[in-house]
């Protein structure tokens, strides 16, 4: 391409892009205006959004105008109409499958957060993804009002996004695969346009119809509108390179630059492609030269480096210290730094622009034109701030200033693993020195709150490449699954080697990239590779009938490689372009995360970028399968009919395997389980809970459908830090303020985050906790211990705790029946760890003594019991939730006090069951392994209650209800079911009992044979559950009065037990 001085934009370009940025300004103004309470009013939720979506896409129109229609080269009308209306086919079958198959409400993990967060454009946890965000709340007008539909369309999204991201992989592949069959300038022939749009078909289709790919597709999550943008930029690039004019590439590298700007507001995944489009750039203008491919290689890491530190993250930093300079130092008002930033960056970027123009500086004027783009795209994070400054009820990290909002972006709250250099796991902590000042605004000033602790480690244990780093006990142990380590020695630079080939490159990337093209065993978590050689006799019923188990023989895998080989021979540099996608979305990302040996859920959503990349390979299989097949056939048209029938029979195969564990069409269980527990809820409760999966759907059903705003839900575990516990002393909606009246210097930032166990004799017998909370909030010597550095800190002098109980007010809340006031105790009675105190245990000792019964009190049962197991005793069965009641039974046995009445209701009438009877439905081990197992023990808990109280055929009817709305055959027996069989006996119906009984048998020693003879070490958690259950028929076996049966399940229970 021969450069010359142009003019990269018209005055008219400028007029649009200008027309834009005011339209974004008024949008961001009046998302500002909003007087509505936490800003959910017309102007902050519609307008303002609607403006800024708008200033969002006149920008496009400042790049597209007087270059549309002049951006490609003149190619044969027959192959463009061809590549044009084949690749919005491809489209609409993946739009198509992907809204047959999405879920109609929230899904679990993100999603319920997500769609809470977009529906009101709330804040999420950090980083954010405003963009997304900003979608979503737009998508849902769509729903027009219909709470229960707006979950639908923001998943929509993501299908929309795929099915995008699907079109673009077709014409990138129809790119690669022209320059495979045709000579540069030739004429493509019929065979040769079918046979290039059979590798589109093939390539894009079966990446549509992936594993992982399609997981993303159905639900509200960033993944899939991520993918959609990596799949645009490459697209685009390979347009550029084939621009005719400089002109005409210039915009396209300006289009480029703004859709990764964008995508800042997505995700980072994005950015991850910029390896693979400058070796575009360099093979476009450079022969190659290893010299010149380093250099290029150098140059885009410092390009990912400069986007990510001094774009999204440097540029609030600057313009955080110039706030700080001038507010704390010039006595100006808040913000002056701020505004200062803003008029010195645009005036420098104008001033800059118009001296480029002015002296036709084509390179310096797409350099700067370029940034602009980009910074208009990462605008969207001001929806961050703006929605902060309105402390809605979502609103994580309260990012609504300069400072807090940098924090917000480096995800300062999550834990920093060492990448290239650092400490290991026993590495010795020597110190911790003060760092850097916490601000938070003061009235006049920015105040130092606290100062951040930096960890000094012991430098002879520091080492290069630290994958090992991990001190908690349970990660020492599930390192040695992968290499063999002395807990108390230095790992080599050669075992922290072997831990990334073996699990992070290995486990945790290539047996996700297996499970994409080449099948999956199952969805147990570490499940391994279906390979074709693979036996399916003897496996157990779990594995033979579980949805997840996707074979594709390989097929998939041996026409990526093929495709693969195939590039490399015939057009090496875009192989090399393909194979810098593939690992930078791969390998690299595996290398960056630096993953402990133990994580809540499968992480191969993270990985999808690479497979897009396989994908490539894979469409290009059909023109490496076509050039084999004709050196047989002398026909034309045989080897690419030939070639591309079996390419779509591979296609086909992996829609077939995947498509029953893809549907999520009819699923409703995540936001059913969070309608049953606030239903269980009395009114204006107050609901402990822990994060994601038992907070999010909870989340929604509040946010989104409006239902039981007045329960308010505490993620315990967000109790440690100082912006949640601000949050809850706030009202929302319906609820009042919690109870909390520890004031913020108590709380704020690191303060009494942990309040060591410093024994006082005078208090053995323990304290009162109304008490011990005054002592906090003044600080008080008597708490008060010194460290090492001269620093003091409060502890807790005793680990008994006591609360004196308001009878009166207990009686006045009408929340004990009169069958048991007699049992309220004059105070309660608690014991805790000596081990410390978090601060989340202070804000709910707060609670408690502040509330005195004026509010219920409960507790999810799937909480963490350690956090509340000390209030056992006064705890109150009432139906996947624990009421905390000044009640104690004479006899305390291990599980709380059911009340049979209440839990009747909600079990029996209350909850709902929706479409858990239906077998062609997918649940997998999300739902089994914790809500379903949760909610068989609640049936047992108030079966027995009923049963020891002489009612069997009550028990039997719980029993037999408990069977019907989770059945065996949509969600299969576990070890809770036993439990139910035993007593299902004992009211009587032993045939029905024996039945399941056997059933579980046999599936018990089938599960233990077929983890026992593979790699055991990986399923612990599989293995102990079975032989849990083997170990429960046992004792139901002699409950029952069964020696023999008892006897010989005992023997099975030992020879598999004595094989660990």
């Amino acid at each position: 391409m021969q450069k010359q001085p142009v003019h990269l934009f018209s005055k008219l370009n400028y007029l649009i892009l200008l027309a834009g940025l005011s339209i974004l300004i008024l949008g961001f103004s009046i998302m500002c205006l909003d007087d509505q309470p936490y800003g959910f009013g017309w102007l902050g939720l519609t307008v303002g959004p609607g403006l800024v979506m708008v200033g969002l896409l006149v920008p496009f129109g400042s790049i597209l105008t007087g270059f549309a229609g002049k951006n490609l080269k003149k190619v044969p009308d027959a192959y463009r109409r061809f590549n044009r209306y084949t690749g919005w086919l491809v489209f609409t079958v993946a739009l198509g499958v992907y809204l047959l198959t999405l879920e109609p409400t929230a899904s679990f993990w993100d999603c319920g957060e997500f769609i809470a967060a977009a529906y009101k454009l709330q804040v999420p946890h950090a980083p954010g993804a405003p963009l997304f965000l900003l979608l979503g709340r737009l998508f849902s007008l769509l729903a027009l009002g219909n709470g229960t539909q707006v979950a639908f369309w923001i998943n929509s999204i993501s299908a929309l996004a795929s099915a995008f991201t699907v079109l673009f992989l077709f014409w990138t592949i129809t790119i690669l695969a022209r320059r495979l069959v045709v000579e540069p300038g030739i004429t493509p022939t019929k065979q040769q346009i079918g046979l290039i749009m059979g590798s589109g078909l093939v390539g894009a289709l079966s990446f549509a119809f992936s594993d992982s790919f399609w997981f993303s597709a159905v639900e509200a999550e960033v993944y899939a509108l991520s993918s959609f943008f990596t799949a645009f930029v490459v697209w685009a690039m390979l347009q550029w390179e084939g621009s005719p004019t400089p002109a005409t590439g210039y915009r396209w590298l300006l289009l480029i630059a703004y859709m990764m700007g964008l995508s800042i507001g997505v995700h980072l995944l994005n950015l991850l492609a910029i390896p693979a489009m400058a070796f575009i750039y360099y093979y476009r203008h450079y022969s190659f030269r290893w010299r010149g491919a380093l250099f290029t290689f150098i140059l885009s890491l410092l390009l990912i480096g400069v986007m990510m530190v001094g774009i999204i993250t440097g540029l609030p930093s600057l313009a955080g210290a110039l706030e700080l300079f001038l507010v704390n130092v010039m006595g100006l008002p808040f913000r002056s730094g701020l505004l200062l930033f803003a008029v010195l960056f645009v005036g420098l970027l104008a001033y800059g622009l118009r001296q480029a123009h002015q002296k036709q500086k084509t390179t310096l004027q797409l350099y700067l034109l370029s940034f602009i783009f980009i910074l208009i795209g990462y605008a969207a994070y001001l929806i961050i701030p703006i929605r902060s400054n309105y402390n809605p009820l979502l609103d994580e990290n309260n990012p609504e200033d300069v400072l807090s909002f940098i924090s917000y972006l480096k995800r300062e709250q999550y834990e920093q693993r060492p990448l290239l250099y650092g400490p290991q796991y026993a590495t010795e902590l020597i110190d911790q020195e003060q760092g850097q000042p916490e601000y938070v605004p003061g009235k006049e000033k920015y105040e130092v709150a606290d100062y951040k602790i930096v960890p000094v480690y012991d430098p002879k244990g520091l080492r290069l490449l630290p994958r090992l780093y991990s001190n908690d006990p349970n990660h020492l142990t599930e390192y040695q699954k992968w290499v063999t380590i002395d807990p108390n020695k230095l790992p080599s630079f050669g075992q922290n080697l072997l831990y990334l080939l073996r699990y992070q490159l290995g486990h945790m990337y290539g047996r996700y990239f297996l499970w994409n093209f080449v099948g999956r065993d199952s969805d147990v978590q570490h499940a391994g590779v279906n390979w074709p050689w693979k036996s399916n006799q003897a496996l157990p019923h779990t594995i033979a009938t579980n949805k997840a188990r996707n074979a594709y023989f390989a097929l998939p895998l041996l026409l990526g490689l093929a495709g693969l080989f195939y590039q490399y021979r015939v057009r090496r540099k875009d192989a090399a372009v393909v194979g810098l996608l593939f690992v930078f979305t791969g390998v690299a990302i595996a290398f960056y995360l630096n993953q402990p040996p133990v994580e809540p859920r499968e992480r191969d959503y993270a990985f999808v970028g690479s497979f897009y990349a396989f994908a490539i390979w894979l469409g290009l299989g059909i023109p490496a399968l076509t050039s084999a097949l004709q050196k047989i056939f002398k026909n034309l048209w045989l080897p690419v009919v030939s070639a591309t029938s079996l390419g779509l029979l591979v296609t086909l195969l992996m829609l077939q395997q995947n498509w029953n564990d893809h549907d999520r069409s009819n699923r409703y269980f995540a936001v059913d389980m969070a309608h049953n527990i606030l239903a269980a809820c009395a009114p204006n409760a107050i609901l402990f809970t822990n994060g994601d999966n038992d907070t999010f759907p909870l989340w929604y059903a509040q946010e989104v459908e409006g239902f039981r705003t007045d329960v308010r839900v505490i993620v315990s575990t967000y109790l440690n830090t100082d912006w949640y516990i601000d949050q809850m002393k706030r009202p929302a909606y319906r609820s009042a303020p919690l109870p909390i009246s520890l004031p913020q210097e108590q709380y704020r930032f690191s303060t009494n985050s942990y309040l060591p166990y410093v024994a006082q004799p005078q208090v053995a017998a323990g304290i009162d906790v109304t008490q011990f909370i005054a002592l906090v909030k003044q600080n008080h010597p008597a708490l008060q211990v010194q460290a090492q550095d001269g620093r003091m800190f409060l502890s807790f002098p005793t680990k008994k705790f006591f609360l004196p109980v308001n009878k009166a007010a207990v009686l006045s809340s009408n929340s004990v029946p009169a069958s048991r006031q007699n049992l309220i105790v004059d105070q309660m009675n608690w014991e805790i760890s000596p081990k410390g105190l978090e601060k989340k245990q202070l804000i709910l000792f707060d609670i408690l003594a502040t509330n005195n019964w004026q509010r219920p009190v409960y507790f999810s049962s799937t909480l963490n019991q350690n956090d509340f197991m000390y209030l056992k005793p006064y705890l109150q069965n009432e139906g996947m939730v624990y009421r905390l009641l000044p009640v104690k039974e004479p006899t305390v046995g291990p599980e709380p006090y059911v009340a049979k009445e209440i839990m009747y209701h909600n079990l029996m009438q209350q909850f709902r069951w929706r479409n858990l009877q239906d077998a062609s439905i997918y649940y997998d081990e999300t739902y089994l392994n914790t809500l379903v197992s949760n909610y068989r023990q609640q049936f047992y808990e108030l079966a027995e209650a009923y049963f020891q109280s002489g009612h069997p055929e009550k028990a039997r009817v719980i029993i037999n209800h408990c069977l019907t709305v989770l059945p065996d055959q949509s969600l299969p027996f576990d070890f809770q079911t036993v439990p139910l069989a035993e007593l299902l006996a004992k009211t009587g119906d032993q045939k029905k009992s024996e039945a399941i009984r056997d059933k579980m048998t046999k599936r018990t020693t089938q599960a233990l044979r077929y983890y026992l003879n593979g790699n055991n070490a990986l399923f612990t958690r599989e293995i102990q559950l079975n032989l849990i259950t083997l170990q429960q028929l046992t004792v139901t076996a002699q409950n029952l009065n069964q020696p023999q049966q008892a006897a010989k399940l005992e023997q099975v229970f030992l020879n598999y037990y004595n094989r660990l």
